[in-house]
C-alpha cells in the first residue's frame, strides 16, 4: 500500500477537449504546492488559498514564469474533503496539453501521481466511507440507467451498509449470548435461552436472504442483459436492431450476408439497460469470412441472456428458420415476425410447437409496428431473468453477493447446531464465520490484497 502521508495528484476529468478540465491535489502539502503556481492574473502576485475558498487566477510555471492557463482553484481543507485530507482543485480548460502541463508542475513541486482509485482509498481508510460506499463510487461513474445510478447513490449514503450494520448488531448479540455460556459454564443455560438463541440465529437467516434476494434483484440495473438478434441471413435483424437501438449502427442492405460481424450498443428500457448484439444471418455457407461470422452468431446466441428470433413474414416459413427456432428453443425471448408492412405469410400457430416459451410477435421494422410490445416484452423478460422476489432492491456486486450468501451459509450451520444442542464453541465458530464475511462488505476485515484489487479497478483521478 502506498504512503498515505505523500500528496498526490492526477487529472480527475476524461482526456479530450471540453469546456472544464480539473486537476485534483490532496495531501498534507497540497495547499503549499497549490500556492507556488497560482498567481493573480498578472502572474506576478501569488493568489491567497484560504480553506473554503474558490479563487480565480492564472496558473503559471514557478521557474519560467510561462503562464499556462486560468483557472479556478478549490481549496478543500482537511477533515471537511473527500479523502479528510487537504485537497486543491483546479478547474481549468478541458483541453489535453493544458491538463498535463499543470499535473506535471504539480508532480515537479512535489506530489506524485495517484494510483487508479487512491483518492477513494483514502477517503476509505480515513474511515468517511466504508468499503460498499467505496464500490458505489464505480457504480454510479459505470451506470448505464437512471435507475442503476440512483440504486449507486443510495449505497453511497449507506444503504448496503446500514442493512448489513442491522444484521451484524444481531449476529453480535447472538455471539455474546454464545460466548456468556462459554465463559460461565456454571451457569446453566435455560431453554428459553437456547430458543432465544435459535430465534435470533433464524432472524439473521431470514434477513440476509432477503439481502441476497435485494441484491439479486439490482443485476440487471447494474449489470445489463445480453439480448441478441438470430435468424436466416436477409430477414430484418439489423433492421430492427437499428429501430431498437434509434440509429443506423448495422449497415442494411438487400444483399444477403451483409452482416458477418457482431455489432452491438445500449439501450435503455424503462430503466433496464439492454445491451443489444446483431449477429451474421444464419445458414450454410461456402464464404470464409461469412462462416465465421455465423459462428460467432452462434456462440452469442448460446452465451446470451436473451434472444430475439427473427423469422420473414412475407414469405412462407422454411425449414431453416424452423431449425433454427428449435436452436434457441431453450432460450428465454421473443419471437419477431417480421415485414408484417407486406403480405403476412407466417402466423403465430405454425411457430408455436418450436417458439418454446418465447412470445410471438407481428412487427415491421420499416413502420415501427410493434416496436412498442418488443420493448414491454423484452423489459419484462430482462427484469424476470435476473431478479428475486425482493421489493426493495439494493445494488450489490457479485463480490458483495458471494459474502452474503456465505454468511448466510454460516448462520445456517450456526442454527442448525443451536437446534441439535452442539456444544457451544463449535456454534460459535460458525457465528464468527458469519461476522467475518459481513465484515468482508464494509471492510472491516477486508485483507490489503483485496483493497488493491477493487481499488484497482477504478480510473485514475478518483
Amino acid at each position: 500500500m502506498s504512503d498515505a502521508r505523500e500528496t498526490i495528484a492526477a487529472i480527475s476529468t476524461p482526456l479530450g477537449e471540453g469546456a472544464i478540465g480539473i486537476v485534483r491535489v490532496s495531501g498534507n502539502r497540497a495547499f503549499d504546492i497549490a500556492s507556488q503556481i497560482f498567481r493573480d492574473l498578472s502572474g506576478q502576485r501569488k493568489r491567497d488559498l484560504k480553506p473554503w475558498g474558490v479563487r480565480y487566477g492564472s496558473i503559471v510555471d514557478p521557474e519560467t514564469g510561462e503562464h499556462i492557463d486560468e483557472a479556478l482553484a478549490i481549496a478543500m481543507p482537511a477533515p471537511y474533503s473527500f479523502t479528510r485530507e487537504d485537497v486543491v482543485e483546479f478547474s481549468c480548460h478541458g483541453g489535453v496539453s493544458v491538463l498535463m502541463k499543470v499535473l506535471e508542475l504539480v508532480i515537479r513541486l512535489g506530489a506524485r501521481l495517484a494510483e487508479p482509485g487512491e483518492f477513494t482509498k483514502r477517503a476509505f481508510l480515513a474511515g468517511r466511507i466504508d468499503l460498499s460506499q467505496a464500490e458505489a463510487v464505480i457504480d454510479i461513474i459505470r451506470a448505464k440507467t437512471d435507475s442503476a445510478r440512483r440504486l449507486a447513490l443510495a449505497n453511497l449514503r449507506g444503504d448496503l451498509s446500514s442493512r448489513v450494520n442491522r444484521i451484524r448488531d444481531n449476529v453480535l448479540t447472538l455471539i455474546a449470548h454464545i460466548e456468556a455460556s462459554i465463559d460461565f459454564p456454571d451457569e446453566a443455560v435455560d431453554a428459553m435461552d437456547v430458543e432465544d438463541m435459535v430465534e435470533r440465529a433464524e432472524e439473521a437467516v431470514a434477513a440476509l436472504k432477503e439481502l441476497a434476494d435485494a441484491g439479486m434483484s439490482s443485476r440487471v440495473y447494474r449489470d445489463g442483459v445480453s439480448v441478441v438478434f438470430v435468424g436466416r441471413p436477409n430477414v430484418g435483424k439489423s433492421s430492427l436492431f437499428n429501430a431498437l437501438v434509434g440509429k443506423a449502427r448495422a449497415i442494411v442492405t438487400d444483399i444477403p450476408g451483409t452482416t458477418r460481424d457482431v455489432i452491438d450498443d445500449w439501450i435503455s428500457i424503462k430503466g433496464v439497460p439492454l445491451r443489444l448484439v446483431d449477429t451474421a444471418g444464419m445458414r450454410e455457407t461456402g464464404n470464409l469470412i461469412e462462416q465465421l461470422g455465423v459462428e460467432a452468431a452462434n456462440r452469442q446466441a448460446e452465451e446470451a441472456d436473451l434472444v430475439i428470433a427473427v423469422i420473414d413474414g412475407s414469405r412462407p416459413v422454411c425449414d431453416e428458420e424452423l431449425d433454427m427456432l428449435t436452436q434457441v428453443a431453450d432460450k428465454s425471448g421473443v419471437v419477431a415476425i417480421n415485414k408484417c408492412d407486406l403480405e403476412c405469410f407466417v402466423n403465430e400457430e405454425s411457430l408455436m410447437p418450436y417458439a418454446g416459451d418465447k412470445k410471438i410477435l407481428r412487427m415491421s421494422a420499416k413502420t415501427g409496428e410493434g416496436l412498442r410490445e418488443l420493448e414491454e416484452a423484452l423489459a419484462g423478460l430482462a427484469v424476470e431473468r435476473i431478479t428475486g422476489t425482493s421489493e426493495s432492491p439494493v445494488m450489490a456486486n457479485l463480490r458483495q453477493l458471494e459474502a452474503v450468501q456465505n454468511a448466510m451459509h454460516s448462520m445456517k450451520e450456526a442454527k442448525d447446531a443451536l437446534g441439535r444442542g452442539v456444544l457451544p464453541d463449535l456454534v460459535a465458530i460458525d457465528i464468527h464465520e458469519a461476522l467475518f464475511w459481513l465484515d468482508q462488505i464494509t471492510g472491516r476485515s477486508a485483507s490489503e490484497d483485496l483493497m488493491d484489487k477493487i481499488f484497482s479497478e477504478f480510473c485514475i483521478g478518483k
